[in-house]
């Protein structure tokens, strides 16, 4: 719990000190977690908000998520770097059991010249209905294509 308001307060102290990034518009690609693979979609909704919908085989079942993020500029590290963060719900099915939570996510992508994206995340999540895990987190890598 101290990891979720610990990040929640640097992601709001980030935001006030970053402008706006420009989102591209949707991507589609595959998203690496600890205990398996997402197929990972966004979809721009303003210049500076998009919807992530992933859906997803782990080691303990399926699971679909979706996310709204915010995204930021950190073109000064270089061209093609933002920072996004966001919040969403899940959903997990394993053997029966049913699972409905809440997730927050913080992360960094990097937008090559070519329809390209690159994505390093942390998104922690806690079950409501906890027949599914309880709670997890980690870090996720993706690797998405731009159109």
């Amino acid at each position: 719990m101290k990891k979720t308001i610990l990040s929640l307060l640097v992601v709001l102290f980030l935001s006030t000190t970053f402008a706006s990034a420009q989102v591209d518009g949707s991507a589609i690609g595959l998203r690496f977690n600890y205990s398996g693979a997402e197929i990972s979609y966004l979809h721009k909704l303003q210049d500076n908000h998009r919807l992530e919908a992933d859906l997803g085989l782990t080691s303990w079942g399926l699971s679909a998520t979706g996310i709204y993020h915010w995204v930021w500029d950190l073109s000064q590290l270089a061209d093609g770097f933002n920072w996004y963060a966001g919040a969403g719900a899940t959903l997990g099915l394993s053997s029966g059991s049913f699972g409905l939570g809440a997730v927050g996510q913080v992360g960094i992508e990097y937008n090559f010249a070519i329809p390209l994206q690159l994505t390093m995340d942390y998104r922690p999540a806690i079950y409501i209905i906890p027949s599914v895990g309880g709670s997890y987190d980690g870090i996720c890598l993706s690797v998405r294509y731009k159109f």
